[in-house]
């Protein structure tokens, strides 16, 4: 058995359900030239949460009120938690973003218009971001796995967190709701990235 390497400590950022969309899939909910409005500014930087929401449509049942994030992107892209799921009818499996290929699909229903997109529907994967020089004083790499503890009074260590590094990117431990709620963390909390060293 080895031993607990600790490598710092990160802010954690809790993630409820929202929408990326990509531009046709804005002008098909919102219409023709819609540019989405900023509600607030999020962790990472350039990426907001829009005013705007969106209903989602399940085989059995709906969400309303879901945040779309911005600014918009290459594909549109679903982030819900399982307890999401379970209310929509929908079992996505846990991805990181972007890998949406044979994920499944669901309805999306704007103020003007409605789609329905064949693959897209994921739950996220707990990632860390990071800059190339966050990563370097952590001493990992992008893709590694790495274990995170959260010290609150439901304890509890994350396995399999993908680092994410990128030269855009603000230290952040992005986390879903459930996964935060289960542990007790709130977005601002800290928690402590660790490694498995030999004994």
């Amino acid at each position: 058995m080895g031993r607990w390497i600790t490598l710092g400590t990160v802010p954690v950022g809790v993630s409820n359900r929202h929408v990326h969309l990509s531009e046709a899939a804005l002008e098909k909910l919102f219409g023709p030239g819609y540019e989405l409005r900023v509600r607030r500014e999020l962790s990472q930087p350039g990426q907001f949460a829009a005013e705007e929401t969106v209903t989602l449509v399940g085989p059995k049942g709906c969400l309303s009120g879901v945040r779309i994030l911005g600014p918009a992107r290459r594909l549109t892209q679903v982030e819900i938690s399982r307890t999401d799921g379970y209310a929509l009818g929908v079992h996505p499996p846990v991805r990181l973003s972007g890998d949406i290929r044979n994920t499944p699909g669901i309805a999306i229903v704007g103020p003007r218009g409605a789609l329905s997109i064949d693959e897209g529907v994921i739950v996220a994967a707990r990632h860390i971001h990071m800059a190339p020089a966050d990563a370097q004083r952590f001493g990992v790499r992008d893709g590694q796995r790495v274990w995170v503890r959260a010290e609150t009074d439901r304890p509890v260590i994350f396995e399999n967190v993908v680092i994410r590094v990128r030269e855009d990117f603000a230290l952040d431990f992005h986390i879903d709701l459930d996964e935060a709620n289960a542990a007790f963390l709130r977005t601002g909390d800290r928690a402590t990235v660790l490694t498995m060293g030999d004994s």
